[in-house]
């Protein structure tokens, strides 16, 4: 459990003391492809590090339509922040896209733990200054940026991550959704950016062909080059420079 645990940036930089304290108190979980975490609305007694798989976190109109909000990936927390809330309840629901295996939390333990540590509390700030940062560039996106500019600014940042070709990591209907696309207009956009040869698809994989084309097309709306982070997840501290 102490090296799992110590998987997560945020654990990571605990104290032996304090990492065997949530050790303790932490609980394994496993979950299969499609199978629910917790329900938008259920009560948030406990956050969670994922350790293999990915998990969609989503919310629910009252029409029944789904926004995707991030794809948690390995080594990232989520849902802490919450428990600084008076009986908090989950924003979103959190369902597992592959089969998962996650560390479960005592969040109200280890806020009681934040007390005794003020090193500890600077990483749960710095935590929800990204946070902050990410709600502002959601905004920004979706008000300014077209569904093209989205797609052309995702694909360019994975060619960065992953080299000229990649596989698309999650089924492009939730990756539509985290781009706040729909998925016919998803579709139409991939087609028009290969039909023009700046990528080809072949199933999942994508080639981005021409790097400068598709940067001009991103850059026309002044898409931010630092990647979306999530309001509800930690992937490390932030920049400190």
């Amino acid at each position: 459990m102490l090296e799992d645990l110590r998987k997560g940036l945020l654990f990571s930089h605990l104290g032996a003391q304090q990492l065997e304290r949530v050790a303790k108190r932490a609980r394994p979980l496993s979950l299969h492809d499609g199978e629910a975490l917790f329900e938008q609305g259920d009560a948030a007694e406990r956050f969670y590090l994922l350790l293999s798989g990915q998990i969609k976190l989503y919310r629910l109109s009252p029409a029944g339509n789904e926004k995707v909000i991030e794809v948690v990936t390995p080594g990232s927390t989520f849902a802490e922040a919450l428990m600084f809330l008076d009986r908090p309840h989950f924003p979103v629901g959190a369902q597992a896209l592959s089969e998962a295996t996650l560390i479960s939390i005592d969040a109200y333990d280890f806020a009681s733990m934040l007390r005794d540590s003020v090193d500890t509390c600077f990483l749960l700030l710095g935590d929800m200054s990204q946070r902050l940062r990410g709600l502002i560039r959601e905004i920004d996106e979706l008000s300014l940026h077209s569904a093209t500019c989205r797609v052309a600014g995702y694909l360019l940042a994975q060619a960065a991550e992953l080299g000229d070709e990649f596989e698309l990591k999650v089924p492009k209907q939730i990756l539509a959704s985290r781009l706040s696309v729909k998925p016919e207009t998803f579709s139409r956009i991939i087609r028009n950016l290969s039909e023009q040869g700046l990528i080809r698809v072949t199933g999942n994989r994508v080639r981005v062909e021409h790097n400068e084309a598709m940067s001009q097309i991103a850059d026309a709306c002044a898409l931010p080059q630092d990647t979306l982070h999530s309001t509800f997840l930690y992937s490390g501290p932030p920049d400190q420079h």
